[in-house]
């Protein structure tokens, strides 16, 4: 029986500001450093937040300073097992496509960094406005041409 490996040089771990979206980025570090890999964490905005900002309702700034904040945890966690994290921010919906929502976000995310590796948030969060990424899983784990693991 042969041994199938699989070579893994980015793993993308879409964040929402969420203790789930931590617990996902937890497993993309392990897996970036089984690999030797580095992570891409990409904080998908939800809608509330998109329209507010589209609306001038909310300052694009404080939104920037705020996910910033979150990245930082992000960057230590992978920092903290000696894993290269990148970030980047991504606008999860759109008031001008409607083909625009978290799932393919992620997605074209994936295909732009050139991810090898997937992990996204799945459990049931309390449906705070920020947190917007169970509602992707389905979508990436039915359409990814990559690897999905989904916690």
């Amino acid at each position: 029986m042969a041994v199938m490996s699989i070579e893994v040089e980015r793993v993308l771990v879409p964040v929402d500001g969420s203790d789930e979206s931590l617990d996902a980025v937890d497993y993309g570090v392990a897996i970036a450093d089984r690999y030797g890999a580095e992570v891409h964490a990409v904080y998908v905005l939800g809608e509330e937040v998109v329209r507010a900002i589209e609306t001038d309702a909310v300052d694009e700034g404080e939104v920037a300073d705020d996910t910033e904040s979150f990245t930082d945890t992000v960057r230590e966690t992978g920092a903290a097992a000696g894993v290269e994290v990148v970030t980047s921010i991504a606008y999860g919906f759109s008031t001008q496509r409607k083909s625009r929502h978290p799932g393919s976000v992620i997605l074209d995310t994936a295909d732009a960094v050139e991810a090898d590796f997937l992990v996204v948030p799945r459990e049931p969060t309390s449906g705070g406005p920020a947190e917007v990424l169970e509602k992707a899983a389905e979508y990436v784990l039915l359409y990814a041409s990559q690897p999905v693991l989904s916690v």
